[in-house]
């Protein structure tokens, strides 16, 4: 048996989400004892590995719940399952297609979306390039020079890809009409910093809600973002509040 910070740890995931999932039932551990512990056996980690891979392909939790609530044969969703990640991938390969082509109207000139900052680039020429609107602006408004900076490329591409996932991702939370202190959302954002962290860059929550207070103030950063989803300037910082309150 494993006790809910075993399996939190075991899965990766928040100790805050194990008792989410427990509350919405989607995930009732085997056991909970006198004392109000919970215990989680090797059904219950099986159902978690489904609910996991569920999530990473984006389905909302009740549809999970009434996936998994069903006759489980184990061999058969795993399967599936595999087929639905195969088949993101091959998304995330026509995304990279679409990316070179992007970077093919950069060097001819082509106007070009914001969106571009989030995405992947094969050199540190083509970085350099598609930070070009955001050096001159960090040069001309604070004095920074971006461009004196080495760029790793990997580097860069990691933190890219994750900016556009975190992004997608609160702006789905905005759509769906999220409040800005619902557990989905502080625990996106509980997996962001985390990444951030492993980077190396400024991670807590303080410097979270620094960052989105610059970017309302900063018409630059504002109206990137906001080209991507009216308000979404705003729902980051209120989130970012939220999220060093529980913090």
């Amino acid at each position: 048996m494993y006790t809910v910070h075993e399996a939190a740890k075991l899965s990766h995931i928040t100790v805050k989400t194990l008792h989410h999932y427990h509350k919405i039932g989607l995930l009732i551990p085997e056991q909970t004892t006198e004392a109000g512990y919970r215990l989680y056996g090797k059904k219950d980690l099986e159902r978690l590995q489904h609910i996991l891979f569920y999530k990473e392909l984006d389905f909302p939790l009740k549809e999970i719940k009434q996936l998994l609530d069903g006759e489980i044969d184990r061999e058969k969703r795993l399967i599936q399952q595999k087929y639905l990640l195969e088949q993101k991938a091959d998304r995330f390969k026509e995304l990279i297609k679409t990316i070179n082509t992007s970077i093919i109207s950069v060097k001819e000139g082509a106007d070009l979306d914001m969106e571009k900052m989030f995405k992947g680039f094969n050199s540190e020429e083509e970085w350099k390039e598609a930070l070009t609107d955001q050096t001159e602006h960090l040069k001309n408004e604070y004095d920074f020079d971006l461009s004196s900076q080495t760029i790793d490329v990997e580097f860069m591409n990691d933190t890219a890809m994750e900016a556009q996932s975190f992004n997608e991702d609160m702006i789905h939370f905005l759509q769906e009409g999220y409040s800005a202190n619902a557990s989905q959302v502080l625990d996106r954002v509980k997996e962001h910093l985390t990444f951030l962290k492993r980077k190396g860059l400024p991670s807590t929550p303080q410097d979270f809600l620094n960052q989105t207070e610059l970017f309302i103030a900063d018409d630059f950063h504002r109206n990137m973002l906001e080209q991507q989803q009216i308000g979404f300037s705003y729902y980051l910082n209120k989130v970012a509040s939220n999220y060093l309150l529980n913090h």
